[in-house]
């Protein structure tokens, strides 16, 4: 894997209007981790008829294919809340924003004063990889593993060095909410990172995603419009790791279940996520381009 720090690389010849760019989890997910068989033949469909069509997601690249197996995918993805840039046709990462050494032992060490040892996403030039300390993995990490079986990216460590070894591009935190919420206020004003703490959607587990500043779903939206050369993008969230892509989206829309502030900034309100709201609103709205 040839990675370089924000490396963007854009080739792209064709002209194309409008981007859309949705949420998973809460959003086009059901509470099964999957998208149903109704917005999957939906969407096929559309992607068909030239629906421009992908997905911005805190999820990693396997992650997000398990979720969305069966949906037909043209077109480059944003994942690791933007972390990672990753087009899924050529298996190829176009953008990605890895931490600097010192920052990363900086979080670390943020993180170990609150008794939290996190989830550490990286790569080296070989492979992406998952590390964590079995022997300091709490309740709700080890339900994370347990969804996540045969994942080869997946390797335990026992030391910093190891946990850090490589580019790191992205903190996992899963944990008890006062614990997770105080690491979160330690550590949202750094200048440096982009921190988002929020509830699990299908547990009662508290999350903090820890990014650099350069990672996030707004950057990783505008890179895709300009590589894609379109000249609109509508996209459709539910929550805190979503906002940020609200304000650079031509349309946004909230699904019913999303935070009410969120809905607050949104074009409009679609259906819920358990009732395909993203599909239903695509196949009403979506006319192909002439």
């Amino acid at each position: 894997m040839q990675l370089k720090n924000a490396n963007l690389v854009s080739d792209h010849k064709e002209i194309m209007k409008t981007l859309y760019v949705t949420d998973l989890d809460g959003t086009l997910l059901t509470k099964e981790e999957r998208i149903s068989e109704y917005s999957l033949a939906k969407l096929n469909s559309l992607v068909d008829r030239g629906l421009l069509f992908t997905y911005a997601t805190a999820r990693s690249t396997l992650s997000a294919e398990r979720a969305t197996q069966g949906l037909k995918l043209n077109i480059p993805a944003v994942l690791y809340n933007g972390g990672l840039i990753y087009d899924r046709t050529t298996d190829t990462p176009l953008y990605a924003s890895f931490f600097e050494e010192a920052d990363k032992r900086y979080v670390l060490q943020v993180l170990r004063s609150f008794g939290i040892c996190p989830f550490i996403y990286g790569a080296t030039r070989e492979r992406e990889h998952i590390k964590w300390m079995p022997e300091r993995a709490t309740e709700g990490m080890n339900r994370y593993l347990s969804r996540r079986v045969g994942d080869n990216r997946l390797i335990p460590v026992h030391t910093d060095d190891d946990l850090l070894d490589g580019y790191v591009f992205y903190f996992k935190c899963i944990g008890p909410g006062d614990q997770i919420g105080e690491a979160w206020n330690a550590l949202k004003y750094d200048q440096r990172f982009v921190c988002i703490y929020h509830q699990e959607m299908y547990q009662n587990d508290f999350w903090m995603e820890i990014s650099t500043k350069g990672a996030n779903k707004a950057k990783g939206v505008l890179f895709l419009k300009d590589y894609l050369k379109c000249d609109k993008v509508v996209c459709f969230g539910d929550t805190s790791n979503d906002s940020d892509m609200f304000d650079v989206c031509d349309e946004k829309y909230a699904v019913k279940n999303a935070d009410e502030w969120l809905k607050e900034k949104a074009t409009g309100v679609i259906g819920y996520c358990e009732e395909d709201g993203v599909a239903k609103w695509l196949e009403e709205n979506f006319r192909p381009e002439p």
